[in-house]
């Protein structure tokens, strides 16, 4: 889960967003003096890992060579050349279609191979021109405005014009092709906005009503339309299934950095840098330094761990039981820590509570659970069971903080007074159990008001070994309230095909992705016809009926159509404070912990420039191997 700027209309003047507003200089001042929030730890060495130290380097420039409008990097001066190794966990990508990616692994591939309109500065979190050399919103709010670098080309070397730009948004993102969260979260009072080419390098999109993460939304990837069209006009079916993980590097036109070259499943994707990419240094040499970028597939985290101490990977994000050994051994070892802060991330535990019956009239969901999980006691019940300390202390080795909220802890939307959330407390839980008529036969067993036993199956994806201990840990707090857990950690695509296409689970332990700067991207998870809309999810393009929906599901579509809609910060917030109230009061997802944001990475590197927005490699075209 991810983006939002606070613009200011002056009186009969257009904003020209070349370098950007109000929102996150008030917002993010914290980033640049890298006063990340702090994370209470009962470990002593996680305290003594300081906060990145984060210096802005001012504002990118555009510089004109030939005809060529490009971007100026803000690193020093690199040595071209040399190979970024890293790795992935799980089984690797699905896809090689950025415009499908679903998973993180091949979400992470296709912002490798390409770009968007706008993107987001690491240090200070303005929204600022990348494939656009500028972008300007007119007085109503409603008007955007984006003129393209001169001289943009594909890596087959095709110009990228305008075209490209509208065939995206018209013909991918409008038309609800590949992942539909894309139009999910574009979607304002139920429109998409208008786009049209003005002329070859200037688009102009129109929405409905002023729509404060729309800025963001510009930094949708621009597909070519030139290799895309053809298979747009196939369907769908087609659609989705274009640049599977069989294809062919040669068939791959990027505009990003880099291009696949070379794809061995369950052990690395390999890619090369993209001559024609429009980033240059203050030399004018193009950029990347880097000629290859490679990923490892790892089973789990432990093989991770081994591969990074035996130099087969640069950078390794370090875990919380691993951190006090990582960092005594830093002063002797060949690389160097970095503590980005609180992760922007939530993991959480949640149930399953659809209603509705497949197509072949039987219920997803067995109706004797449908009752448990649908009953804000039983999940009040189960939060309160949940031992997160101890959690915490074992398995994170102290290095994390409870989490109790739909916003992350690094979020400058985070509900304060939900933020300390409440202690374990089995009496608590047992009391919410007994408002809703459950009891315990002799054995101390939990049965519903109707003797049936309480058995639920829990899942994660395997390899992930924080989560599998969670896991295990979660199947222990809830057996002391005498509900009976069947643990099973399964591939992580078994996993999300359960969750998106046979709808069959009790109770799952996984994590959701988030920006700290803006809500509207979780829209498509607590929107009731959001594709992640896990707890109650669809089937593929199937809308949840309105009669299937609960109140509170009804207020959070409300909610977030007034959150985007809301420009004044302040105001933004008080809409936000709102959807974690009912989310923590209503339960759909338990959250459970916030670890911190620990690197490692080899001292061999230029140009690396942590950021607590950014992360670790944000300016990855800068990076380069020190001579």
């Amino acid at each position: 889960m991810r983006i939002d700027i606070k613009l200011i209309m002056k009186k009969n003047k257009l904003i020209t967003i070349a370098i950007f507003t109000v929102f996150v200089v008030f917002l993010l001042k914290s980033c640049i003096k890298a006063d990340i929030p702090e994370i209470e730890s009962k470990q002593e060495t996680s305290k003594s890992l300081s906060a990145a130290e984060v210096k802005y380097p001012g504002p990118f420039k555009t510089i004109e060579i030939n005809g060529v409008e490009y971007k100026q990097a803000r690193g020093e001066i690199g040595i071209p050349g040399g190979t970024l190794h890293t790795s992935t966990i799980g089984e690797g990508p699905k896809t090689f279609n950025p415009w499908n990616a679903k998973d993180n692994t091949s979400a992470t591939i296709g912002e490798l191979m390409f770009d968007g309109l706008v993107s987001t500065d690491a240090y200070t979190g303005e929204v600022i021109p990348h494939l656009a050399k500028s972008v300007t919103v007119d007085q109503s709010g409603t008007v955007y405005t984006i003129k393209l670098r001169k001289g943009l080309k594909w890596s087959d070397g095709k110009p990228i014009t305008a075209e490209d730009v509208v065939f995206t948004w018209n013909d991918i993102v409008a038309a609800g092709l590949g992942n539909t969260s894309m139009r999910d979260n574009s979607l304002i009072d139920g429109k998409m906005p208008k786009v049209e080419a003005i002329d070859k390098l200037t688009v102009k999109f129109t929405t409905p009503k002023p729509f404060a993460p729309f800025l963001r939304q510009l930094g949708l990837n621009i597909a070519p339309k030139h290799i895309l069209e053809p298979v747009v006009k196939k369907g769908k079916i087609a659609f989705d299934s274009f640049w599977g993980v069989t294809t062919p590097s040669e068939k791959f036109v990027t505009s990003g950095m880099f291009r696949l070259t070379k794809y061995v499943p369950a052990q690395r994707v390999v890619f090369k840098r993209n001559p024609n990419y429009f980033v240059i240094d203050k030399k004018a040499q193009k950029l990347p330094y880097l000629s290859n970028y490679v990923i490892y597939i790892v089973g789990d985290l432990n093989n991770e761990v081994l591969k990074f101490e035996a130099g087969e990977i640069d950078l390794l994000s370090v875990r919380g039981g691993n951190v006090a050994r990582f960092k005594e051994l830093e002063k002797s070892s060949d690389y160097k820590m970095y503590n980005l802060g609180p992760d922007t991330s939530t993991s959480f535990i949640t149930f399953n509570l659809n209603r509705r019956k497949n197509e072949n009239g039987h219920f997803y969901v067995d109706p004797k659970k449908q009752l448990w999980f649908n009953d804000a006691n039983f999940r009040t019940a189960v939060d309160y069971a949940i031992d997160r300390e101890n959690i915490i202390a074992n398995i994170l080795s102290g290095v994390g903080a409870p989490l109790y909220t739909a916003e992350s802890l690094s979020s400058v939307f985070l509900n304060p007074k939900l933020k300390d959330g409440h202690a374990r407390d089995l009496n608590v839980a047992r009391e919410y159990l007994k408002k809703s008529g459950f009891k315990w036969d002799k054995y101390g067993r939990l049965m519903d008001k109707w003797g049936n036993i309480v058995e639920i199956n829990l899942f994660t994806n395997a390899g992930n070994t924080e989560r599998e201990a969670t896991g295990v840990m979660v199947k222990q707090d809830l057996a002391e309230i005498g509900i009976k857990v069947n643990f099973k950690p399964i591939e992580f695509n078994v996993l999300v095909g359960k969750l998106n296409d046979s709808l069959d689970w009790d109770a799952i332990i996984i994590a959701l992705t988030g920006s700290p700067i803006e809500p509207h991207g979780g829209r498509n998870v607590w929107d009731s016809s959001g594709a992640l809309h896990l707890f109650n999810q669809r089937k593929g393009d199937q809308l949840i009926t309105k009669p299937d929906l609960r109140d509170w599901e009804r207020e959070l579509d409300r909610i977030f159509e007034e959150g985007a809609s809301t420009i004044d910060l302040e105001k933004r917030k008080e809409v936000y404070n709102k959807y974690q109230e009912i989310v923590y009061n209503e339960r759909p997802l338990i959250y459970i912990y916030s670890g911190l944001r620990i690197y490692a990475v080899r001292d061999k590197f230029g140009n690396l420039q942590p950021t607590p927005l950014g992360g670790i490699i944000h300016n990855l075209e800068e990076i380069y191997i020190k001579g």
